[in-house]
């Protein structure tokens, strides 16, 4: 498999994916067009989504085609080069890739080796389900199954920080709860800035911040960049 698990489009004060896509031009070398799959977007159109990814592609001269304007998106995934899954609402884009059978689709292409990115809700569907985005469940997807091309979840843009006066959950409140309830499953808590890469049976953490760990039994941890993610596969 070839992943490229992002755990935002854009960090503060940069341009839209502005940070990655250095990484994500040498993840794609030689690529020259991509699915794209924008579903998680809301509050604007699937068409001005596609048009801002495809202003930052230009940039490393590669195609962005939407799978909303194909006549059969299932079709265009399994035909495609490379996918790229755009982040946004979790929910809206899980219920609409299983509406349109891209689940199944986009899991047969990752196991024969089409690579893949994604950022924030695209790397979140990569997982086992969508149990650790934290989105708000605006619609009701078929289920919370996702992909599967990972074994454990991840929760994007995690926050160490509980704002004063906030008398509420902190992230890592809200992990240690869904660790309990599944007790087989490890969680990563992947910092803005960073991302994962799944490649030739390696992952790599890129980025400068470390990555929390959460497992039930096992003591909280963080691994850095070049840190050994063996246990993970």
């Amino acid at each position: 498999m070839k992943l490229l698990l992002i755990s935002n489009s854009t960090n503060a004060g940069e341009a839209y994916l502005q940070y990655p896509i250095a990484q994500i031009a040498s993840f794609l070398q030689g690529v020259k067009e991509i699915a794209f799959v924008p579903y998680a977007a809301v509050t604007f159109s699937y068409a001005e989504y596609e048009a801002k990814v495809q202003a930052r592609f230009d940039e490393i001269g590669i195609k962005v085609r939407s799978v909303h304007r194909a006549k059969d998106p299932r079709k265009m995934i399994l035909q495609a080069e490379a996918i790229c899954v755009g982040g946004g609402n979790t929910f809206a884009l899980t219920k609409k890739m299983q509406e349109q059978g891209l689940i199944q689709a986009i899991r047969r292409k990752i196991s024969a080796g089409t690579p893949y990115v994604g950022w924030s809700a695209g790397s979140n569907v990569t997982c086992p389900t969508i149990c650790t985005t934290n989105d708000m469940p605006i619609v009701q997807p078929e289920s919370f199954k996702a992909i599967g091309a990972v074994k454990f979840q991840i929760n994007p843009h995690y926050l160490d920080a509980n704002p004063e006066g906030h008398a509420g959950e902190t992230r890592e409140q809200r992990i240690l709860e869904y660790i309990k309830a599944n007790p087989r499953r490890w969680v990563v808590g992947l910092r803005e800035g960073c991302m994962l890469k799944l490649e030739d049976g390696k992952m790599e953490l890129i980025g400068s911040r470390p990555m929390r760990i959460f497992k039930y039994g096992v003591k909280t941890f963080e691994v850095n960049a070049g840190d050994d993610l063996s246990f993970l596969l």
